[in-house]
């Protein structure tokens, strides 16, 4: 095998065990740089895209865009970045760089956003990566690797909205889900001044959400607990998948407050509440290059720290697994002990 191949953990077809795949070093372009990872965290993104569940991926795939590693090379034209510096990349590694939003800076918005997945060509779950050098960022000198692996996608899709919609101390902000995201969303929201109301279909969790942050926790299936919060909130960010109750949610939002999705529920509910009170129903996508750089600096400063279990690289499919089963608690790091890591 040659210096210029690379090891990464690849699924051959939709809905496969990942398998070690070896393949040619990516080309550098003028604007890329190549990152030798050491650390890569396991979202339910890359599970969508190994099921390929949109339809837009191509196999074999190798998924992983939570990822801490050193710069190995850099393009004629990067600036900013020199090897052997620590550096972190989260879910969009480059944009077309010419439509409408991303000239407005907010690249996040692209029109090729299909396209700007770290994992095109392939992403983190192996030894080397190459993206756009405009997407890597250097990172806080002592802040742990597997921190910020998990802040470059979950961090940043929390952070974005929160720091729009709520940041204050007078806001009153409802956290649907204590998971993955809604963890640190609790933590975010208490940082920026907020009022946090935690709201979870867990009743083991309350004493976990208070320690985090959360002011007061609330269990989704309690009608006297939810009926306490009718026209509290002021937003009402939901980091929860699949049915959520939305009935009983819509109540809990003042007149005129705002609903902020960004994971994936199933929209399915009676309009009448959501037009009579004039509520509004907003989804957040990742977050532009400044909003993540303030966005690290901010967790640094106020320790923000997910809850993450390392796993090595090699055991990928197991901890597909677990995040699958809804057994991660919260976020898995995988650490690369992947053969000939740091090509």
């Amino acid at each position: 095998m040659s210096a210029s191949t690379i090891l990464g953990y690849a699924a051959k077809s939709p809905g496969q065990p990942l398998e070690l795949l070896g393949y040619e070093a990516p080309e550098l372009g003028d604007q890329d740089v190549r990152v030798s990872v050491s650390h890569c965290g396991l979202c339910y993104s890359d599970i969508h895209a190994i099921d390929d569940d949109y339809g837009v991926f191509i196999f074999p795939f190798v998924g992983g865009h939570e990822i801490v590693g050193y710069v190995s090379e850099v393009g004629s034209a990067v600036s900013g970045l020199k090897e052997g510096e620590r550096v972190g990349i989260g879910w969009q590694g480059r944009s077309c760089g010419s439509c409408e939003w991303c000239l407005q800076g907010e690249v996040q918005l692209c029109q090729e956003i299909a396209d700007c997945g770290t994992w095109t060509p392939y992403g983190g779950f192996s030894s080397s990566v190459v993206v756009d050098g405009r997407f890597v960022y250097p990172l806080p000198d002592e802040m742990p690797a597997e921190v910020a692996a998990v802040l470059l996608c979950a961090g940043i899709t929390v952070y974005s909205p929160l720091r729009t919609y709520a940041a204050g101390p007078d806001k009153k902000v409802g956290i649907v889900g204590v998971g993955g995201l809604g963890h640190l969303a609790i933590q975010f929201a208490d940082a920026l001044g907020s009022e946090v109301t935690a709201i979870s279909s867990s009743p083991g969790k309350k004493e976990e959400a208070l320690a985090l942050g959360a002011d007061r926790f609330v269990v989704s299936g309690d009608e006297a607990g939810m009926k306490e919060l009718d026209y509290y909130l002021d937003l009402l960010l939901c980091t929860a998948h699949g049915d959520v109750d939305w009935e009983a949610l819509l109540m809990t939002v003042k007149k005129r407050g705002r609903i902020v999705l960004i994971g994936f529920p199933t929209m399915d509910f009676n309009p009448t509440d959501l037009v009579a009170h004039e509520l509004s129903i907003t989804g957040s996508f990742l977050g532009s290059r400044p909003v993540m750089r303030e966005m690290l600096s901010f967790a640094q400063a106020h320790g923000i720290t997910p809850q993450i279990e390392l796993m090595p690289m090699s055991q990928v499919n197991e901890a597909i697994r677990r995040v699958r089963e809804n057994k991660a608690r919260y976020r898995i790091v995988l650490v690369n002990d992947t053969a000939g890591a740091g090509a």
